[in-house]
């Protein structure tokens, strides 16, 4: 078996003041995938930056407080990468990827735009660059005879089952129709799949992010921006996936929940 989670902490310093330590301590995962950490390594606690169990490759952003992504990996990888060859995004704090026996793990945190903002225009940017990216991954692993899993926030909802009130959100970042154009290619022309989608074809969500506004978590009013995508002969060994929800409000330490998925390799 192996059971891989992803999480955005929304900031890791504070997610570990809410519960994420306690979270940690519990999970039964062999792999966990953060996005966001916004800190450096120096900057977070003993048993955040190096839990005991754990080997941990963290990739902050050159933009201090910005973005940041780590892997916690109950074995020591077999190699550990930063980045996927872009000279804009390397130092950005958005992508890492380990090798465990047989898979690749990757924690991916794409930027969540803005429309008619140069965010919006950075996101592009991204998604033109970590597609043929993604396709080289997949012919890599195939060639070494591994399989690749990239987790994280994705920061798109792909379907009108991916988020409670699609029919307002359609101008905005995240459900824009060339956004999920782009990630309909990452799952036909790039061949990927949605794990979580697939073991859960008919299901509205479930959700991984709801707004701290109003009350979006109580009304589960949220999105599922946060996905495990991988090539087709992990995803066909997937068994469970299913979101973390917090029991209430009061115990969430982030604004997204864990998605986890078990491989039976």
């Amino acid at each position: 078996m192996l059971t891989v989670t992803s999480v955005n902490v929304n900031g890791l310093r504070a997610a570990a003041k809410k519960g994420f330590v306690e979270w940690l301590a519990g999970t039964s995962a062999d792999a966990v995938c953060l996005q966001e950490v916004r800190a450096e390594e120096s900057q977070l606690p003993a048993e955040v930056a190096a839990p005991e169990g754990w080997f941990t490759a963290h990739a902050p952003a050159a933009a201090k407080g910005r973005a940041g992504v780590s892997l916690y990996t109950r074995r020591e990888p077999d190699g550990v990468r930063v980045g996927f060859g872009s000279s804009e995004f390397d130092a950005s704090g958005r992508y890492i990827e380990a090798d465990l026996p047989g898979v690749t793990v990757a924690s991916l945190y794409l930027p969540s735009g803005e429309v008619g903002t140069e965010r919006q225009d950075e996101k592009v940017r991204f998604m033109d660059e970590f597609l043929p990216y993604l396709k080289e991954l997949k012919e890599r692993a195939a060639a070494d005879g591994r399989e690749v899993v990239v987790c994280g926030d994705w920061n798109i909802a792909h379907r009108e089952a991916d988020l409670k009130n699609w029919k307002t959100n359609q101008k905005n970042a995240g459900f824009l129709p060339e956004e999920r154009a782009w990630l309909s290619r990452v799952f036909d022309e790039a061949a990927y799949v949605d794990v979580v989608r697939a073991l859960h074809p008919d299901q509205e969500g479930p959700y991984s992010w709801w707004s701290y506004r109003g009350r979006a978590f109580d009304n589960d009013a949220g999105w599922r921006i946060d996905y495990q995508v991988a090539t087709p002969g992990l995803a066909a060994k997937a068994i469970k996936a299913y979101v973390e929800r917090a029991a209430t409000h009061g115990e969430r330490w982030s604004d997204h929940a864990p998605v986890t998925a078990v491989y039976e390799l």
